[in-house]
């Protein structure tokens, strides 16, 4: 399928264009900040591209946060960020009602807004908190708006959430539930960088003065981006590609031999939506017009793993979400 086909071609693809130009502006100041994690920032843009919210994963030090407050800067977004910690109370990120009494004595309650009330929200640590806290987001990441004291509040647009969590392995922190993390379009895996990434950080963040990212866009330009990607079209070898590999990706499916023995559950119609979304914004933000079947190979990873969960069998035999879909990539595509 093909942009040069339908009516409009011409505003379409100037459109592609400049989006083009402005996205690889935004890597580029991106990366005056973020040093030797390409793959991790384009995950990550890709996430807002596609108009969703993202899970960043890895050890403490890796530069998750100093991340998303960059992409908030660049992208020119209004940002507020929450530190979860063991003792973070609901109202304490969605906001709480107080009792005011005015000159004459009458009392009313006042909605005051938490740190959800903004354009880029970075839940520190998320997993953290405890999952009551954790579980306030929900509605938040969903519908969009969050609702207190039986009063709806809308929340701005756009609306995204960059979660950094560190490993589950590790001390002090609660496994995220699954009906959260359902609610993340991708699930980005942090490493650590190169030794020459890592050299080029040791000297610049060392010296007397660090670089800054200025911004490069603002929140009416980033929905354009977003409207732009639903628009791109997507061909049905791509799409029959998606579906083949979401549903072997769930017991019974019977697309690998001893699946069901590895699978305590797997994917549902939300990865394959997801996944549709963030072909084409890969594909826009590598400039391309179309989404191809390299791209469905490269995001199917973060997009599926933390919506499957391995059997313990296959846990003890040292097979993770990430080896089972190698493996489902290899029969689906």
């Amino acid at each position: 399928m093909s942009v040069a086909n339908e009516p409009g071609t011409e505003v379409a693809v100037q459109a592609v264009e400049a989006a083009v130009d402005g996205l690889a502006r935004v890597k580029d100041a991106v990366a005056m900040v973020v040093y030797g994690q390409e793959r991790v920032v384009e995950e990550s843009l890709v996430t807002l591209l596609a108009g969703g919210h993202g899970l960043l994963v890895g050890v403490p030090g890796l530069a998750k946060t100093r991340l998303v407050e960059t992409l908030g800067v660049v992208l020119g977004l209004s940002q507020k960020r929450v530190q979860f910690t063991p003792d973070l109370m609901p109202s304490d990120v969605l906001g709480s009602e107080v009792l005011d009494e005015a000159a004459d004595g009458r009392r009313a309650f006042r909605f005051i807004r938490g740190p959800v009330f903004a354009q880029l929200l970075m839940a520190d640590e998320i997993n953290r908190a405890s999952p009551r806290t954790q579980a306030a987001l929900l509605q938040a990441m969903q519908e969009r708006k969050v609702t207190v004291a039986g009063e709806d509040h809308d929340l701005p647009r756009p609306f995204h959430v960059l979660a950094t969590q560190n490993p589950v392995e590790q001390e002090g922190t609660y496994p995220l539930p699954e009906a959260q993390l359902d609610r993340f379009l991708l699930q980005i895996d942090v490493d650590y960088p190169s030794e020459a990434a890592e050299r080029r950080m040791v000297l610049v963040t060392t010296g007397g003065t660090e670089a800054t990212a200025p911004a490069i866009a603002d929140p009416r330009l980033l929905d354009q981006w977003q409207r732009l990607v639903r628009r791109l079209p997507i061909g049905d070898q791509v799409v029959d590609a998606i579906l083949k590999l979401v549903r072997a990706a769930r017991p019974g499916s019977g697309a690998l031999p001893d699946l069901d023995r590895l699978l305590a559950w797997g994917a549902g119609p939300r990865a394959s939506q997801a996944l549709a979304l963030a072909v084409r914004a890969k594909a826009l933000l590598d400039g391309r017009i179309a989404p191809s079947l390299d791209d469905v190979r490269a995001l199917a990873g973060p997009v599926m793993r933390h919506r499957i969960a391995p059997s313990f069998a296959a846990r003890a035999e040292g097979i993770d979400a990430d080896e089972l879909i190698r493996r489902l990539l290899a029969h689906a595509l």
